[in-house]
């Protein structure tokens, strides 16, 4: 049994370090132990019974919508799906008033936008946990479900070299870098010059590094980035309102696809990581990405099962 402490204060969720190092592996414990269940029995105990996630996009999502979904589901709880043209968060409806009356009808709220602020207003005014579903500067629900492939296929965290390559400059890079430098890893960002982490998350990473035993390192070469990476991670270098700046960003990060060539410079048992949607033959080829070192389905589905994890942890429930 996994026992979720009294806490008096409710919890959100808006950056990996929202949670300590101690509650991240609590929070993958627990999703080991939910997946392990609805995969010998189909089923997990209805522990949020009652309970209702509401949830609000301004951007459109694949993974992030159908597990925070199925997952409440699975837990005997209700989603919610708030589009945009449900809310109109900060134009038809002020984010403080959105905030109040969601609180006073829902248990959770999940917020998916394109401004980080606008979830630090979100969780300022919501008296229930408001969960960051993915912001312009971090994504902590899809590096949950990273880290627990990770350890799945690894057996462990601590050491791990994980290596970035493509356009570091957004919410992955720096929800990755932090988780890393909590728990020990050993973080590598590559990208060309003008598209690197912002140097506030980097300078807090470093920090994290020093006291777990990590480290956090910058560069723009591919090849040194690469080699000996028991893990590398990319993802698409047009993210969603870069659109303008495609034709310059394609050929500008076309020397760091991860190809067979830079697979073959990672550990011979390298996993390759990718949160999609990938645009084959961009970021990754597609034999790299269909490849057996690839492991991005069980990276997808994990999204399902941390988040579960994750829920319990915030609305403080036990499981049995």
């Amino acid at each position: 049994m996994v026992l979720w402490g009294c806490m008096k204060r409710k919890r959100d969720f808006l950056s990996i370090t929202d949670l300590s190092k101690k509650e991240i592996l609590e929070v993958l414990a627990t999703a080991v132990t939910l997946k392990k269940k609805h995969t010998r029995t189909g089923h997990n105990t209805s522990v949020l019974k009652g309970k209702t996630l509401i949830q609000i996009y301004e951007k459109p999502s694949l993974r992030t919508h159908a597990s925070f979904d199925i997952g409440m589901f699975q837990l005997g709880g209700h989603a919610l799906y708030l589009g945009p043209e449900h809310i109109g968060l900060g134009k038809r409806e002020p984010v403080e008033h959105a905030a109040k009356v969601l609180s006073r009808m829902g248990d959770c709220i999940m917020a998916r936008v394109f401004r980080h602020e606008t979830l630090v207003e979100l969780a300022k005014h919501a008296t229930v946990p408001v969960i960051n579903g993915l912001s312009d500067l971090e994504h902590p629900c899809q590096i949950l479900a990273d880290l627990m492939t990770i350890q799945e296929h690894k057996g462990r965290l601590k050491h791990i070299k994980l290596t970035y390559i493509g356009d570091c400059e957004n919410n992955v890079t720096h929800s990755l870098a932090l988780a890393s430098s909590m728990l020990g890893m050993h973080f590598v960002a590559c990208a060309p010059s003008g598209y690197m982490m912002k140097s506030d998350i980097v300078k807090e990473a470093k920090l994290y590094a020093d006291q777990s035993g990590g480290s956090i390192r910058e560069t723009h070469n591919p090849s040194v980035a690469v080699k000996g990476a028991d893990v590398v991670y990319t993802d698409t270098w047009v993210s969603m309102g870069d659109e303008k700046e495609k034709a310059k960003r394609l050929k500008v990060f076309r020397p760091y696809q991860v190809n067979a060539g830079f697979m073959k410079l990672a550990k011979s048992d390298a996993i390759f990581m990718h949160d999609m949607p990938a645009y084959l033959d961009n970021e990754v080829t597609k034999a790299v990405f269909d490849g057996k070192q690839s492991v991005v389905y069980d990276q997808a589905e994990n999204r399902l099962h941390a988040q579960k994890g994750l829920m319990v942890f915030l609305l403080q429930r036990r499981l049995g």
